[in-house]
């Protein structure tokens, strides 16, 4: 299959975990990637070569997304380079749990900063681009928490509610020429962070799933593979939940 061929998407974020399983899936659908990264410039760039394939043209960008100059840099280049973007995945994001009575005003500005802040910059600074083209679709990572709330994660759990606010607004603006804008939350997930945790702790997170078992990269990457293709030209505004029935 190939439903997104002809399209170029750009991923932030990708190096590793959710991200990079989304860049694999949109190269395997035949998609052109942009992808960041930031801290980890070896597997960068090792996904980077990888993923060229006859055809098929990746390229990373080492950039900082929370950065408002930078995200406007970045749009600029990858259109440069690929001379055009029609698929924005704002994945980066990062956790600094605690509870609040320990959290620091620094970890809660971090989070916010990275998980929120991001996605208002690099969404911004597609508009002009997307709205030319008439067409476009924008998907931005959010979670389960962010509709819940979660003991320990007040900072993480605020950023990706306020995501679901961002998503549901850019759709109201956007939507009149074409461009569209939908959130997935995925639930637990194996990556490396979750790698991290202790059997017990990952016991209990599965009890309490329905389909009894942690979601996979691929599970968001196909997601996102629906939501970018024709197939989902008549949604916007919405919030896919990929969490095995966790959330109900």
């Amino acid at each position: 299959m190939s439903l997104l061929k002809g399209k170029v998407a750009l991923i932030t974020g990708a190096s590793r975990g959710i991200g990079n399983s989304i860049a694999r899936e949109f190269v395997k659908q035949g998609a052109d990637v942009a992808f960041t990264y930031l801290s980890s410039v070896e597997k960068g760039e090792a996904l980077e070569k990888e993923l060229a394939v006859d055809g098929i043209k990746v390229k990373g960008y080492r950039s900082d997304a929370s950065d408002f100059t930078a995200a406007e840099e970045l749009i600029g280049d990858v259109i440069k380079d690929f001379g055009k973007i029609d698929i924005l995945i704002n994945n980066a994001g990062i956790t600094r749990d605690n509870l609040l009575m320990r959290m620091t005003e620094e970890h809660w500005d971090d989070v916010i900063r990275v998980n929120l802040k991001s996605i208002f910059n690099l969404t911004k600074a597609i508009t002009r681009p997307m709205l030319k083209a008439r067409s476009g679709s924008i998907i931005n990572m959010t979670s389960v928490v962010g509709l819940t709330g979660n003991a320990g994660q007040v900072n993480y759990s605020a950023s990706k509610a306020g995501i679901l606010g961002l998503t549901k607004s850019v759709a109201k603006e956007l939507g009149s020429r074409g461009v569209r804008c939908n959130a997935i939350a995925p639930g637990f997930i194996e990556t490396e962070m979750t790698d991290a945790l202790d059997p017990e702790s990952l016991k209990t997170w599965l009890a309490g799933i329905p389909l009894k078992r942690a979601g996979q990269g691929t599970d968001i990457a196909n997601a996102c593979v629906f939501l970018a293709s024709d197939m989902s030209t008549y949604i916007t505004g919405q919030t896919l939940v990929v969490d095995g029935g966790m959330v109900m």
